[in-house]
């Protein structure tokens, strides 16, 4: 039996309400909330702490889970949770794999990004907590 797949991302806005992305050096060099696959014997809070770590170099408190989503095209579920930076530290690329990350306008979000991504972020923002369970399809690219 194969294990089940297991990813997690963080949802992390600044004081102006600007929400955190970083910029793949891979693919389509997209932007993407900082996350990614889960190790082995990591829970998925664990998962987006050590991803935004290893990707922008932040500390973070991960607190509320917005969503989690069902990828059937690679039996796969992402955790995505609101996270807080602790104060006085500044995201900057901490690995090969990230070009860059900053602080985006949601209404002036950087391209290419997925629409994968554009959802997570809106139903972070409108947190409906009878609706956290969501089935997803193939990525869409806004570029």
């Amino acid at each position: 039996m194969s294990e089940k797949r297991m990813g997690a991302a963080a949802v992390i806005f600044d004081s102006e309400g600007q929400v955190l992305l970083v910029r793949h050096s891979y693919g389509k060099n997209n932007w993407e909330l900082p996350g990614g696959k889960s190790e082995k014997d990591e829970s998925a809070q664990e998962t987006a702490q050590r991803e935004v770590m290893e990707e922008t170099g932040l500390e973070v408190n991960v607190g509320q889970l917005t969503g989690v989503y069902y990828d059937p095209n690679y039996d796969m579920h992402h955790f995505v949770f609101i996270a807080a930076i602790n104060p006085g530290q500044e995201a900057k690329p901490s690995s090969p794999e990230i070009l860059e990350c900053r602080y985006c306008s949601l209404d002036d979000l950087p391209k290419p990004i997925s629409d994968f991504t554009l959802r997570r972020i809106q139903e972070t923002i409108e947190m409906n907590p009878k609706c956290i369970f969501h089935v997803i399809g193939p990525r869409k690219w806004i570029e």
